[in-house]
């Protein structure tokens, strides 16, 4: 019963991105149902549906999109949808008959998400692309990596989900926030390249201001800091520091013992290099289990930097239930959480449903659909 109940959503399944964003919805409580065609063998990505863990929280039924019966299946969905999306290259939609017009033609108050990585116009917008292809043209990888080195690969957190499927759902809320009121759905173009983009403001106001330096490792907020960075602990372990406050940073350099330095160093970026080593040379001195210890917790903001598998045991990670597991599986539980009507993940990721008038009469179709089994 999450704050979603009661809104009737067609996933039109995708990879990634858009598999985040029908998980948060179904997480929310919308009423997903997730159609998905043939596994793709040569998918590089591939995995067991069992581990497929963002398809959770609903069912998935295999509908042939290339026949005039899968086509209509899904227009006739549309009648009683609050939504639907895609993630398609610009045009697949359209060639397959389930383009906004046809779809929005049953249900004028149906709000139409779209989500590409390009975007639906602009010279690109028909190529193929991916993730890192996505940050290298917003200028997200140049900026990310250490001093004089070469560009760091982010995971595809920014682009793929943050810029992608995040954004989408982000879209979709707001359109069905206004089709509520005005009785009218709308098309959400989601472009991961826009919604990269759009996650990097605050940099871009930085540079407008004279304040970033376009050389990676030489700012506050990108490793170049030595005081919001990474230090290797005598274990051959890391923890990571970052005072950006002035209190906070003096207060770091009493815990330390490093009355040698002067706390006005702090934003003198000629004295970084300096003020590195000497944190390096600190760090090695103890265990990172031993500099948790002393300082996790306190406000010179250290933590110890962990594995996937070391995060999901730790104390306040645990404490909060940030992690659940699900048919053995470990995996995030849902995020935001709602104080009324909590989230929950309906079910745990698995294979397509083979009884498609079960999974459709739940979802809340129509007797005109569910005549067609």
């Amino acid at each position: 019963m999450g704050p979603l109940d009661g809104f009737k959503i067609i996933e039109i399944a995708g990879m990634g991105p858009g598999q985040l964003a029908g998980m948060l919805l179904a997480d929310m409580g919308a009423s997903l149902v997730r159609i998905d065609r043939p596994v793709d063998t040569d998918d590089a990505l591939a995995i067991d549906p069992h581990f497929d863990i963002l398809n959770r929280s609903r069912p998935i039924i295999q509908v042939d999109l290339k026949s005039k019966q899968g086509v209509e299946l899904v227009l006739d969905l549309c009648e009683d949808a609050d939504a639907i999306f895609e993630g398609f290259r610009p045009g697949v939609m359209e060639r397959l008959g389930l383009g906004p017009q046809e779809c929005m033609r049953r249900n004028p108050k149906l709000v139409y998400g779209r989500m590409t990585g390009w975007g639906q116009e602009g010279p690109l917008a028909k190529a193929v692309g991916h993730d890192p292809n996505f940050l290298a043209l917003t200028g997200i990888y140049a900026a990310i990596g250490e001093k004089g080195g070469d560009p760091v690969y982010p995971l595809n957190l920014i682009a793929d989900m943050g810029g992608g499927g995040t954004y989408l759902v982000m879209g979709m809320l707001a359109a069905l926030l206004e089709a509520g009121k005005s009785g009218r759905g709308q098309i959400v173009d989601t472009a991961m390249v826009d919604g990269a983009a759009s996650l990097m403001t605050m940099t871009h106001g930085f540079l407008a201001a004279g304040t970033w330096k376009e050389e990676r490792g030489s700012n506050i907020l990108d490793g170049g800091a030595p005081y919001a960075r990474s230090y290797r602990t005598l274990d051959d372990k890391y923890i990571v520091i970052a005072p950006l406050e002035s209190k906070f940073f003096k207060l770091l350099l009493d815990k330390l013992g490093l009355d040698d330095i002067d706390p006005a160093d702090q934003r003198d970026q000629s004295k970084w290099p300096g003020l590195k080593s000497r944190f390096e040379e600190v760090f090695k001195t103890r265990t990172r289990e031993e500099w948790c210890g002393l300082l996790e917790g306190t406000d010179v903001c250290l933590t110890p930097v962990l594995g996937i598998s070391e995060a999901m045991e730790h104390p306040h990670i645990k404490a909060r239930g940030t992690f659940v597991d699900v048919e053995g599986v470990m995996q995030a539980a849902p995020a935001p959480r709602f104080s009324r009507t909590p989230s929950e993940i309906g079910s745990a990721a698995g294979a397509a449903e083979a009884d498609i008038w079960r999974v459709l009469e739940k979802w809340g179709a129509s007797e005109k659909v569910l005549r067609r089994f």
